[in-house]
């Protein structure tokens, strides 16, 4: 097997798809998902074998970072001139889409997490044995990501209030166990905290605007953009970023800022700004000169240095996709 340093041979042109045996080397997160781990692990053995699939199984379980584990399943993709596959959930999928995409080698999903929107969103099942199974016949087709300064993003990117809101609901989980119920808890309990307001310099296209907001958020999922009821949910993912802004508001407005989100009606707010683009620049402005930010990438918190820029990425992603979607 090959190992990390591997990744770094020139980039390998994607597939065209036609191959029937494509080689598979699957990065399983061990803690997403709600079924018992081994058994996902035998669904895939057993689908892979019983097809005659050539296939590496690489899990991630806290001896590696998941970025190791990663980038091992990409240097054996490339050895064996073969795709990726992720198990796991939206920020499993990141890790890999990470490592895959400079290479330009197919990526497969098996969801394994709570909302799966990437999964979803793609038409893909969200079940181990339905989509081990689609793997056998699936075609590499180019499909839209994100980035966030160098981060890939699949789902979503943002700043301020949400990052804060994932931490809190982390911490949460972490105390009182992860139930559905308890993450609703927690970001209830971020909503009504005093949120620090952000002054922020945009570069969109020649435009220059300083605007005041606790929080930036930046979507390229279709399916996660219609149900906050955003108007630039046709675009997000297909050729554009979907971009959220809340002005200044005390903390009732704030509550009811995220009850229209979940009805579905986020978008017709008057005190939320949304717009669609294809690159945008976002620096800290007067009182913030921060030369990191915290963010959230597809559900994970890290710092990035600013100036923050989101921009569509010129490199698809190769996304293995049932045939009738790769013809679409």
């Amino acid at each position: 097997m090959q190992t990390a340093a591997d990744t770094d041979r020139p980039a390998v042109a994607p597939l065209d798809g036609s191959s029937p045996t494509l080689p598979l080397a699957f990065v399983v997160n061990r803690g997403s998902g709600h079924e018992e781990t081994e058994s996902r692990l035998d669904t895939l053995r057993r689908v892979m074998s019983e097809a005659g699939r050539r296939h590496e199984i690489l899990c991630i379980d806290g001896s590696q970072s998941p970025q190791d584990v990663a980038a091992r399943a990409v240097a054996w993709a490339v050895a064996h001139d073969g795709g990726v596959v992720a198990a796991g959930g939206d920020g499993t999928l990141n890790t890999v889409a990470q490592a895959v995409l400079p290479t330009g080698r197919p990526m497969g999903v098996v969801a394994q997490g709570t909302f799966n929107y990437f999964a979803r969103s793609h038409g893909l099942p969200t079940t181990t044995e339905e989509a081990a199974r689609l793997l056998l016949t699936a075609r590499p087709q180019p499909v839209q990501v994100g980035l966030l300064n160098d981060r890939v993003f699949l789902v979503n990117a943002s700043m301020g209030l949400y990052p804060q809101l994932l931490q809190d609901r982390e911490a949460f989980k972490q105390q009182f166990g992860r139930y559905r119920f308890n993450a609703m808890l927690a970001a209830l309990g971020t909503i009504l905290r005093h949120h620090r307001v952000w002054t922020l310099e945009l570069e969109l296209g020649e435009r220059n605007l300083t605007v005041r907001t606790p929080t930036l958020f930046v979507g390229n999922n279709r399916l996660q953009a219609e149900q906050v009821g955003l108007p630039e949910a046709a675009v997000a993912g297909q050729g554009a970023l979907a971009a959220v802004m809340v002005r200044p508001v005390g903390r009732l407005g704030m509550l009811g800022l995220a009850l229209r989100g979940a009805l579905g009606r986020l978008g017709e707010a008057a005190n939320v700004s949304n717009f669609a683009f294809r690159r945008l620049t976002v620096s800290p402005g007067a009182g913030h000169r921060a030369r990191h930010v915290k963010v959230a990438i597809d559900g994970e918190v890290l710092r990035l240095r600013t100036p923050l820029t989101f921009s569509v990425s010129p490199t698809p992603l190769q996304l293995l996709l049932p045939p009738e979607r790769s013809d679409e």
